[in-house]
């Protein structure tokens, strides 16, 4: 079997069915965890993604005219290739995004088969509804592709977080102008423009352009594009919010998180830390959903945090291609902007039980007790591996704990009464949440979102949430004849 990227010139900026060299410089692939360049992958401009956005819109019309079990069959045959090429893809993954070799395989399967079988299955879904009326006709709705579906990627889950739009989109006969983070331009950009073109995707329908911020903001600003799918920071979010408002355009925002994992005084506590590490230290603390707060019963508060100590200082950290369970940070800013929480969550008075030092872009897993509520390690996102602890006293002080964040986005209760854990879940606004489990999870058949400044809401996964994000209502009406009007 021919390797997946062997035949590529993936020098250039990449557009479904051609291989066009960069007109914006280029972009390098670095592999965070030896500082190696990988290779160079053209950076799209401003121009670029404006020439493909109006190609998009050209080539949606035929794509959308097609039979849905056409646009399915190619969906599967991509489903089938991400299983074929699982390997070659999960060594990108793991180089250039410093993922572990288990969330790349993660990444592969879950995030790019399993999401191009589900949005297989979404083109043949019932998309409209017959409806009631007064007047002497068939009256129903119907669900219609937007034509053209702009998604900006980031860089901690580049499969995953590409794929969950840009598969459904195509699947309800959208085209789709993907701009993914120029730190994983490969493994989140080339691989996905390499599968499709290997599936029969016509060309014309998917582009891919690697670029800046010059590149995001083009993608806001073409009017073919009519709805945008970000997946990144709340503050990034926002401005985008902002500059599709002018056009009137759709956002799906998926944006940051301070995600509470709270444990009851009945939990299992070796159970608790095994979840509440992997909550907070899988892939380095870089997903949105990490355990970011852990509040725990002030009866078990000390213990807990102890085991999670243990915990911390047993996992490996180093190259993800060796028997390791963590891999590097992405860069040296987002390192030092960990460090600089750890330090003056520290200097505001919270205690270091573990971690807390890094040695180049391997950043230790750091447990932190007795957190101030004022410290930046509990009052905002991290986005690293790092474990603050706050004991609340009763069910009410939890609830108001969990829910005293701007955020939304997931939601972990570890207890033996699953009665009581649904109950508090209540309380607490979160788009997701997990009774006995910790807050990372994502099924490509499940509405996934958060709500407040974790974003808009339920807009990807499962048929009723892609419908209402990649397609327009129609109503329609039907007569035998013309009415006659008075007139």
């Amino acid at each position: 079997m021919t390797d997946l990227l062997e035949t590529s010139r993936w020098t250039g900026r990449i557009f479904s069915g051609g291989w066009i060299p960069g007109e914006n410089g280029e972009i390098p692939s670095v592999e965070p965890a030896t500082g190696a360049v990988l290779g160079h992958v053209g950076a799209a401009s401003a121009a670029d993604v404006h020439r493909a956005a109006a190609r998009a819109a050209q080539a949606q019309r035929a794509w959308a005219a097609l039979p849905y079990q056409d646009r399915a069959a190619v969906l599967r045959r991509a489903g089938r290739l991400f299983e074929d090429h699982r390997e070659e893809i999960e060594t990108w993954l793991v180089r250039e995004s410093g993922a572990v070799r288990a969330f790349a395989g993660v990444q592969t399967i879950e995030g790019g088969a399993e999401e191009c079988h589900a949005a297989a299955a979404l083109a043949a879904a019932p998309y409209g509804e017959v409806l009631r009326s007064h007047q002497d006709r068939f009256s129903f709705s119907r669900r219609l592709p937007v034509g053209v579906v702009g998604v900006i990627s980031p860089f901690n889950a580049p499969v995953v977080l590409a794929m969950r739009a840009v598969a459904p989109a195509l699947a309800l006969g959208n085209a789709v102008v993907l701009k993914p983070d120029p730190r994983t331009a490969v493994c989140g950009g080339v691989v996905l423009a390499r599968i499709f073109e290997e599936a029969g995707l016509p060309e014309g329908l998917l582009h891919v352009l690697p670029g800046g911020a010059d590149a995001g903001a083009a993608v806001v600003e073409a009017p073919q594009i009519r709805v945008i799918a970000f997946t990144g920071s709340t503050r990034a979010g926002k401005a985008i919010a902002l500059a599709a408002a002018r056009q009137l355009k759709r956002v799906h925002l998926e944006l940051g998180g301070n995600s509470a994992l709270i444990v009851l005084d009945d939990a299992d506590l070796d159970l608790a830390a095994s979840a509440g590490a992997f909550g907070t230290f899988h892939h380095a603390g870089q997903i949105c959903m990490a355990s970011g707060r852990h509040l725990v019963h002030a009866s078990v508060a000390e213990r807990y945090a102890e085991l999670l100590a243990e915990h911390a200082d047993k996992l490996a950290v180093g190259d993800p291609r060796g028997p390791v369970a963590m891999g590097p940070i992405i860069d040296a800013g987002q390192r030092d902007g960990i460090h600089r929480i750890v330090t003056d969550s520290i200097g505001a008075g919270a205690r270091l039980l573990a971690g807390g030092t890094y040695e180049d872009l391997f950043y230790r897993p750091t447990v932190l007790a007795d957190v101030p509520l004022s410290a930046p390690a509990y009052a905002g996102e991290v986005f690293g591996p790092v474990a603050p602890v706050v004991a609340f006293a009763d069910l009410d002080e939890a609830a108001r704990l969990a829910a005293g964040t701007e955020y939304g986005l997931s939601l972990g209760i570890l207890t033996r009464d699953v009665a009581k854990g649904m109950a508090l879940a209540e309380r607490i606004p979160s788009g997701l949440a997990h009774i006995n489990d910790q807050t990372v999870n994502d099924e490509a058949t499940a509405p996934f979102g958060g709500v407040a400044e974790s974003g808009t809401g339920a807009r990807h996964g499962g048929t009723a949430a892609n419908l209402e994000a990649f397609t327009e209502q129609q109503w329609v009406t039907v007569r035998g004849r013309p009415p006659r009007y008075p007139f």
